[in-house]
């Protein structure tokens, strides 16, 4: 037999019995659900920030994270929404590697999904409860969406899930907003055909269970880059690739036209200090066209405490520096926000 199965998982209502939220974890959620969609529809300019680490590999590094960034929150509230980055999931292209905090809740030690449920649960609990701040993740997995929907104020469909019709239609199902990455082909109709998908109501199978969904208005398109067939990265996120998002949304008709520009990636071929540039790039795109002001509502940065990016297993570690991808450090960061909410 090919496939061993190890144990049964609880479903999500006996995780959210063993982990339940108290009545503020419940108000906050609902009052920055409120904020960050009245950003999607328009009826707020402010601009959202969707930032932190590429994963979120131990809990005290990303706790302490979001403490510096509810500090942060505090001084451009008027200008700024930031949604830290809880990635708890971790897609790999060729399947070997660290996986995330959903699998090993100890990146020491060998994978545990149960005891990686509960952690990441905890976490984003833990996150809302000491900073009021809710978070994004990144929706790997569709049939473990419900292990964190009463959590999430944001869900990302990376580059490789995005033509994935499950993805699609468990994002059909959610009352967040939901970030659509163009593939790693960099073909924009691919992700527009995920967003129309996304905002329709669907029935289908999902966990069991025959299922109806109404549609997610707040669907929206995140540029990423692309790689060609050569293996090089292709950035979209100069300005004629802004202009060509306009006139694709003004193709399809959907509802609540929006953007998320990664600046990570394969925009900046994942040299991590090269996203304090492109931000500006995209921020001087928003003032110079007004147009692209309105459809551009915010940004996605990968920072975490220290710069870079290191190894694990291999007997040391740096507190608060990224296992995957390399990241903006701290000093950076603070630094980047606050010349965001001064010029957006």
């Amino acid at each position: 037999m090919s496939m061993y199965f190890a144990k049964k998982l609880p479903i999500p209502a006996e995780i959210k019995k063993e982990v339940p939220l108290s009545d503020t974890i419940r108000a906050v959620k609902a009052q920055r659900d409120k904020e960050i969609r009245e950003v999607f529809t328009g009826e707020s300019d402010r601009f959202i920030l969707i930032i932190g680490p590429c994963s979120a590999d131990s809990r005290e590094p990303v706790i302490e994270y979001i403490h510096r960034l509810a500090r942060m929150q505090e001084k451009v509230a008027d200008r700024l929404l930031l949604i830290p980055r809880i990635y708890t999931n971790k897609p790999r292209t060729t399947g070997e590697g660290y996986k995330g905090m959903l699998h090993q809740p100890d990146p020491e030690k060998k994978p545990d999904l149960l005891a990686g449920i509960i952690a990441i649960r905890q976490l984003h609990q833990q996150a809302i409860e000491e900073t009021g701040l809710t978070s994004a993740d990144e929706m790997l997995y569709p049939e473990n969406y419900r292990y964190l929907d009463d959590l999430l104020s944001y869900v990302a469909v990376g580059a490789r899930s995005v033509e994935d019709q499950q993805h699609r239609m468990t994002v059909s199902g959610m009352d967040v907003p939901a970030g659509m990455k163009n593939p790693t082909s960099g073909d924009l109709s691919v992700m527009f055909n995920s967003v129309q998908a996304a905002q329709s109501a669907h029935n289908f199978i999902y966990r069991g269970w025959d299922v109806t969904t109404t549609g997610n208005d707040l669907a929206h398109v995140i540029l990423r880059g692309a790689v060609n067939k050569h293996g090089n990265s292709v950035p979209n996120y100069h300005y004629e690739d802004l202009m060509l998002l306009l006139s694709l949304y003004g193709k399809r008709g959907l509802k609540n036209p929006a953007a998320i520009i990664d600046t990570n990636h394969s925009n900046s071929n994942k040299k991590y200090k090269e996203q304090i540039r492109i931000a500006r790039e995209v921020l001087h795109s928003r003032k110079y066209n007004p147009e692209i002001r309105e459809m551009v509502k915010g940004l996605m940065i990968e920072s975490y405490l220290v710069e870079g990016r290191q190894d694990i297993g291999c007997g040391t570690h740096v507190f608060g520096q990224s296992i995957t991808d390399p990241c903006l450090g701290w000093e950076d960061t603070e630094r980047l926000i606050l010349e965001i909410a001064e010029t957006c």
